[in-house]
C-alpha cells in the first residue's frame, strides 16, 4: 500500500508529542512492508526536492516550516500526483487537514487525521472544521477522543489507537537491580512528581526504593523537596535515560506510578505495565492515564495523596514479575493492524476495493 504522509512539521524539524507519535506512526508502515511518503516541509540542508530516510521518502513541498501557507496551497496537487491509496495528515496545523481534503477530493481516496490532542481541548473553528473534514479521526486515548468528538464529529469516525510497545524488544533486555516505585516522565511543570514524593514520605519508616527517570527544568526542584522530606537516601534520580535502558529499569521495578495532571496517552505506564510492573495512577481531567488500569487486578486509580500512598502499598504487596503477556495488544504489530484495517475499512465504504 502507497501511504501519502502529510505534517509541515516532522519530527526531524523538532521532537514534540505530535511530531514523535505520528513519526511512530510512519514507522510502523514502513516496518510492514508499505510504500510511505511525507509530504513536509524540507528538513535537509539542500534544495533537492526529494530525499529518502531510512526507509521513508520525504517530499519537500516549501523550503522552511514557517511557509504553510505556501505548503497548503502545494499539497492538493502534490497528493494529486503521488498516486496513493489513503491520504493519512497529522491535525496540527488544522490549516493542512483542509488542503489535504481538496487533494484526496482530486485523488478519490481516503483521508485519515491523526489527532494527538496537543492543542488540548482547544475548539476553534479551524479545529472544528479540520475535524469534520476527514473520513476518520485516529486518537491516542478515550480522552483524547472526547475532546475530538466535542468538536461535532460522529463517535463512529474517530478510532482510538495507542501508543505501540514492542514486546520482543522487552523480552530481549534482561531487568535492573530490584526498585520498588518507579516514575518516568519528563520532569516540568506538569510532571506532578511531587505527589509520589509525599506518598512516599508518608512510608518513610517502611522499608522502599523508588528510581526516578527523566530530566527537565524541574529535575533540581524536586530533589531538594525529597532532600526535605528526608528520603533522598532512598530514590535514585537517573535523569533521561533510552528506551532500552527504561526497559530494564521497568522489569526492574515493581510498581509504576503514573501522576502527571496532562497526558495524552500513558507510554511510559504502558511499557511498564507490559514490564510487569503494577500500575499505580493519581486521576486527572486532563490525563488518560487511568485508562490503561482501569479494570486490572495489577492496576490501581486513585484520586488523592492518601489514596495514592495506600495503593503504593497494596500494590508492593502484589507478586512481583517482569514481564505481563497480556498486552498484545499495544504490540507493534497490533497497532500497525489497527491502522491498516481503518484504511481497508475507509477504502472498501468509499468503493475503491
Amino acid at each position: 500500500m502507497r501511504v501519502a504522509a502529510v505534517s509541515l512539521r516532522t519530527a526531524h524539524h523538532e521532537e514534540t508529542d505530535a511530531t514523535g507519535r505520528f513519526r511512530t506512526v510512519l514507522e510502523l508502515l514502513r516496518d510492514g512492508g508499505h510504500d510511505v511518503h511525507v509530504l513536509c516541509a524540507r528538513w535537509w540542508p539542500d534544495d533537492r526536492d526529494v530525499v529518502a530516510d531510512d526507509g521513508i521518502t520525504y517530499h519537500g513541498l516549501v523550503p522552511t516550516r514557517d511557509a504553510g501557507r505556501s505548503f497548503c496551497w502545494r499539497l492538493p496537487i502534490a497528493i494529486r500526483r503521488l498516486g496513493a491509496d489513503v491520504v493519512h495528515v497529522a491535525a496540527e496545523p488544522p490549516a493542512q487537514v483542509l488542503a489535504a481534503r481538496w487533494g484526496t477530493t482530486l485523488s478519490n481516496v481516503p483521508l485519515v487525521a491523526e489527532w494527538t490532542g496537543a492543542n488540548g481541548s482547544k475548539e476553534t473553528r479551524d479545529y472544528r472544521r479540520a475535524a469534520r473534514r476527514a473520513d476518520a479521526v485516529v486518537t491516542p486515548s478515550r480522552l483524547v477522543r472526547t475532546w475530538v468528538r466535542e468538536l461535532g464529529v460522529d463517535g463512529e469516525d474517530v478510532a482510538v489507537v495507542p501508543d505501540p510497545i514492542d514486546l520482543d524488544r522487552i523480552r530481549s533486555i534482561e531487568p535492573a537491580d530490584s526498585t520498588d516505585v518507579v516514575y518516568a516522565r519528563r520532569l516540568d511543570e506538569g510532571a506532578n512528581l511531587e505527589s509520589v514524593l509525599l506518598g512516599l514520605a508518608e512510608l518513610r519508616t517502611k522499608d522502599w526504593t523508588a528510581t526516578v527517570v527523566g530530566d527537565g527544568p524541574r529535575r533540581g526542584a524536586y530533589q531538594e523537596m525529597a532532600r526535605e522530606l528526608r528520603i533522598d537516601d532512598r530514590i535514585d534520580f537517573v535523569g533521561a535515560a533510552d528506551r532500552d535502558e527504561r526497559i530494564a529499569i521497568y522489569r526492574g521495578g515493581h510498581v509504576f506510578a503514573q501522576t502527571a495532571e496532562f497526558c495524552l496517552y500513558p507510554t511510559e505506564l504502558a511499557w511498564a505495565l507490559a514490564c510487569g510492573c503494577v500500575g499505580v495512577v493519581e486521576y486527572h481531567v486532563d490525563s488518560a492515564g487511568h485508562e490503561l488500569v482501569e479494570g486490572r487486578e495489577r492496576g490501581f486509580r486513585t484520586t488523592s495523596e492518601t489514596e495514592l500512598t495506600d495503593a503504593i502499598v497494596t500494590a508492593g504487596q502484589l507478586e512481583r514479575t517482569d514481564f505481563d503477556d497480556s498486552f498484545e495488544a499495544l504490540d507493534r504489530r497490533a497497532v500497525r493492524n489497527q491502522y491498516l484495517n481503518l484504511y481497508e475499512t475507509l477504502q472498501d465504504e468509499a468503493g475503491l476495493f
